[in-house]
This record gives structure tokens, sequence and C-alpha cells, in this order.
């Protein structure tokens, strides 16, 4: 990560209130650098604000749609943008595309076209989705980045549609410096959406509460660990400040070892050992169709390993002791 890369940095992370963006600030704010962030109202149940995060760096509030509070922000010659802002919950896109769409695909290009008379930006990472790929057979995975989309879910389309922005904006025509992040599930310490799968398994184990599973267990994800996921962020924007050649690529990041949502839920049942209330999930799982949802995804990290050596540190069943325990605290801590 070079630490002496990093010292006095001047960053923007947008979404910086985000489960992603929160880590990455902390990770930003120890190395040294310079920190601001855009976010869309003071979310309090962030962890941006819960580890007091927001006291080392500066925050913008304002809708990223809007083109005037956007271009302002950019006069404050900023060298390294991260785009992670977003609305991320597939259910909510199911139900209201509309706002989706506008956050997602809209906002991607306000920011983007508000960078164009920047001189100074050296690096800019957009975080884009493996949804972004759409609908693929088993026998077609792990995704690769040459993949054609075949998005047809709000929430896939909206990442589809902001990718090929992303792309243009690239081009020799604009020559913004970019790179396309495509990761599969994130997960850790600090994901504060318990709508997410990891977080509600957790709190409905701490808090002793139903867990409600929302299909039926047979979907097949990748997970890769936050850590991870923030020193590759860091790699990335590096590498592209010293090569803008690297203007344009795509870069999936995963573990490349699929399982099921429902063994998601069996590895942290079986870790508290409460199996009877397992059985009692598989069961109202049955129950359950899952719609709206692509049923395979998940990714190899071989072009990130061929072109940096990167590969993650961090096994999902190493992970959850860790996991269990940032959330028991934390839970703890709220419910007292």
């Amino acid at each position: 990560m070079k630490k002496k890369f990093w010292k006095n940095k001047k960053v923007l992370i947008t979404g910086i209130d985000g489960f992603v963006g929160s880590n990455l600030s902390k990770k930003l704010i120890k190395l040294g650098s310079n920190v601001s962030g855009i976010i869309l109202k003071n979310n309090k149940k962030s962890l941006l604000y819960y580890e007091k995060i927001n006291r080392d760096c500066k925050l913008y509030k304002g809708d990223l749609t809007n083109k005037s509070f956007v271009e302002k922000i950019f006069k404050k010659n900023f060298e390294i943008v991260f785009h992670l802002a977003a609305q991320v919950e597939v259910g909510i896109a199911n139900k209201s595309p509309y706002n989706t769409w506008e956050s997602n695909i809209r906002g991607t290009y306000t920011i983007l076209d508000s960078m164009l008379k920047s001189k100074k930006i050296k690096s800019i990472i957009v975080a884009s989705s493996d949804k972004s790929y759409g609908t693929y057979p088993k026998n077609k995975l792990p995704y690769k980045e040459d993949y054609p989309s075949k998005a047809i879910y709000p929430y896939d389309v909206s990442k589809a549609c902001a990718d090929m922005i992303t792309r243009s904006y690239s081009s020799d025509l604009f020559k913004l410096p970019i790179i396309v992040t495509r990761f599969s599930n994130i997960y850790g310490p600090g994901q504060l959406h318990f709508s997410a799968l990891i977080p509600d398994i957790v709190r409905s184990l701490v808090l002793k509460k139903k867990f409600i599973p929302r299909g039926d267990g047979k979907d097949l994800r990748d997970y890769v660990y936050i850590d991870d996921i923030v020193d590759l962020y860091l790699l990335l924007s590096r590498k592209l400040y010293f090569k803008p050649s690297l203007t344009g690529q795509i870069f999936n990041a995963g573990i490349n070892k699929p399982i099921k949502v429902k063994e998601v839920v069996k590895k942290f049942y079986f870790y508290r050992k409460e199996l009877k209330k397992y059985k009692d999930i598989v069961n109202l799982m049955k129950l359950k169709k899952t719609k709206g949802e692509i049923p395979f995804q998940y990714m190899d990290y071989k072009k990130l390993n061929k072109y940096f050596g990167w590969s993650p540190k961090f096994e999902f069943d190493d992970t959850i002791p860790h996991v269990y325990d940032w959330y028991e605290k934390y839970l703890r801590k709220k419910n007292a």
C-alpha cells in the first residue's frame, strides 16, 4: 500500500459513509491522507460516525445528481477519487427502479462530467458490481471481465449502464483516468445495513430473534472480506496514479469459492451451535421462492493476479469468529 505515497494525498470518496467507504476512509486517514467525502445526509448509523472517523475527514453533504453542487466540490483539487456512492439494496431497486437509476446512473455521469475540468486528478476508481454482468449459466462462471452484460433486473441494469458511461468518460475522447472494479459480495465488520445477509444472520443470533430468509437459500454467491477490498482499492488507485495506460481497465475480484446462501447461514448457526434453529430456517426456505435475483454469481481474480500479483488474504471460514465478535459487541452496546 506504500504508506509514503499516501501521506498528504488529497482524496475524495463518494459514499464515504457506506460500508466500504467508511473502512476505506479509516485506512487512508491512518496512512496520512487528507480525506474528504460526499454524503447525502448525516447517517448516524454508519460506521463513519460509530467509530468517529468523521472527525478526521471533511464531509460535503448533498446529492450527487446535483451538478452545481458536485462541480463546486471538484474545485478543491483532489488527486484521487473513489466513486463508491450508490443505492446498493437489490430489494429496494426491485420496488423502486426509478430512484435506483437516478442514484446509480445519473449520479455516475454527473460526478464524472464534473471532473472533466480538473487538472489535478490522476486516479479515479469507480465501483461497479458483479451484478452488472447479469444472468449467466453456471457453466459460464466465474464471470470474466470481457463478458457482455446480460443485466435485466433494476439494480443490475443500473450498474451495467453506469459501466458503459464510465467507459465513455475513460475513452480517448475525454481521457479521464478511470479503473472500474467489479467485486463479489463484500462482508466484514462495519456493514451496518442489516438487510444484508451476514449482518442479519449475526443479529438474529446475538439478539435471539427469528431469522427470516428472503429466498430458498439456493442462490450461489462468492464472499470477499472487507480488508482485502480496502487494500485492493489502495493498490489499484496507486497503480493508476503512476500508470495512466491502465485507464479503462476493468478488474474482477472474488475468491472464486462460491457457496449457497443457506450454507452461509449454516456456517454462522453451527459456529454458535444453534443446530435446531438452523433446521427451522431450512424449513422456512423450502416455502420461499427467490425473485429478482441472479441465481449464480461468483468471480475469480486471475486478471488482478496477472497485472499486480494480487490475491485475497482471507478465507471465509477463518473470518467468522472475528465477524461475529465485532457484531456482538456492536449490538450489545446498541441494545444496552
